[in-house]
């Protein structure tokens, strides 16, 4: 996902009510700045040795994306089908109404010229058997006036909403060309990505058996550092406690006063932290993901993957204080920073900006992301922890 875009979130997003356009087209922007970004990093992958394993997923991850703006793109000119019948529908109802409108308003006209004369309606008056009639009849002349009025602002009125309904249809109908024309051109693109990636998983399933092994091994290498953030996460907690005078066999972190509020304000703001780069895509998410390609495989990831540029500054998701600089084999060094019983771990950094001790605030850079050893790429995982307890970033961050 792209950060930085509304609507967040959300390549499986969708919608409890019917979508209005605005929705659908900030969700179509964000799908088309997702792509660009695809592209990009793509392009940025071409000049590095690239694994075929990791060219069918990031192929994979584009037709996905692809054919998420497909099918957002069909939405739009479906909704636009319906408001096209629909201002259709309304055209037809103002013309009906105009012409009933025009027709009384003739026949008014026609009437007030037949009398008039300023003297009939002098005579009007003065034929009154009483002044309580003559009054009655001036009321009722000032109320026939003011509905001659009236009729002829009606008229205008609607001749008015016709145009406007007429200028809007003519639009609309050009935004929907416009649309079957972009997804016609989409649906080309989208047809060559599937003959590459058909092409590219033919040739994996020659080596299924080696790519598979290497899929494990990395899945080995990557349980075993999350035993080591889950051991320096309890050490943490156990000292904390210790600290505190309690039984460091506590599975919590003791907490003072001022943590405790820290805790609850990085409670609070759950769905709304900040992402830990300014840029970049989900390249794989929290818990467990088959593989596109190899059948019965299945990795497991206790964070967030995030696929960005070279050197992008890595920032800190909210307030706290650094716990631990971790060496990661293989992932250049990892960030620890504690909000309370929260704790962010930010790993694959390069050029570390802060130290154990420092307290850093929202924003806040503290390194860049460095080359992912097994497949040459710029990526960042992040995770989030209550205590020990693994939580998934997506549900924390805006728009993950």
């Amino acid at each position: 996902m792209f950060i930085g875009c509304l609507f967040l979130g959300m390549l499986q997003t969708g919608y409890a009510q019917k979508p209005t356009r605005k929705q659908l087209e900030e969700r179509r922007a964000s799908l088309i700045a997702e792509m660009q970004q695809l592209s990009r990093l793509r392009e940025t992958n071409k000049k590095k040795e690239i694994s075929l394993l990791t060219q069918v997923e990031d192929l994979d991850q584009q037709i996905k994306v692809r054919s998420d703006i497909i099918k957002v793109t069909n939405r739009q000119a479906n909704l636009l089908t319906q408001e096209i019948n629909e201002n259709l529908n309304k055209m037809d109802n103002l013309r009906d109404e105009l012409k009933d409108l025009k027709d009384d308003y003739a026949l008014m006209i026609q009437k007030s010229y037949k009398s008039k004369s300023g003297q009939s309606k002098i005579m009007f008056l003065l034929s009154s058997e009483s002044f309580k009639q003559a009054y009655k009849r001036m009321q009722y002349m000032k109320q026939y006036a003011n509905y001659r009025k009236k009729q002829g602002d009606q008229i205008k009125e609607r001749t008015a909403l016709l145009q406007q309904v007429n200028t809007d249809l003519i639009q609309q109908k050009k935004d929907k060309d416009a649309l079957i024309a972009e997804n016609r051109l989409a649906r080309k693109e989208l047809d060559k990505e599937k003959q590459a990636q058909d092409a590219l998983v033919a040739q994996v399933r020659k080596k299924s058996n080696v790519y598979a092994a290497q899929i494990r091994k990395k899945q080995q290498e990557t349980d075993e550092i999350d035993r080591q953030i889950d051991k320096i996460i309890a050490d943490a907690i156990a000292a904390s406690n210790v600290k505190a005078g309690k039984s460091k066999s506590n599975k919590k972190f003791a907490l003072t006063p001022e943590e405790k509020t820290l805790a609850s304000n990085f409670a609070s703001n759950k769905g709304r932290l900040i992402w830990p780069v300014e840029r970049g895509r989900i390249s794989r998410r929290f818990g467990k993901t088959r593989h596109p390609t190899l059948p019965n495989i299945t990795t497991y990831s206790s964070g967030v993957e995030i696929e960005t540029s070279p050197n992008e500054k890595v920032r800190a998701v909210f307030k706290g204080e650094v716990l631990k600089i971790q060496n990661v084999s293989g992932s250049n060094l990892a960030v620890y920073i504690k909000h309370g019983d929260y704790i962010t771990v930010y790993y694959n950094i390069k050029k570390i900006t802060v130290k154990v001790g420092d307290k850093v605030d929202f924003k806040q850079s503290i390194g860049e992301v460095g080359l992912n050893a097994f497949n040459g790429k710029t990526i960042l995982k992040f995770l989030v922890r209550k205590n020990n307890t693994k939580l998934d970033p997506s549900d924390w961050v805006k728009g993950m």
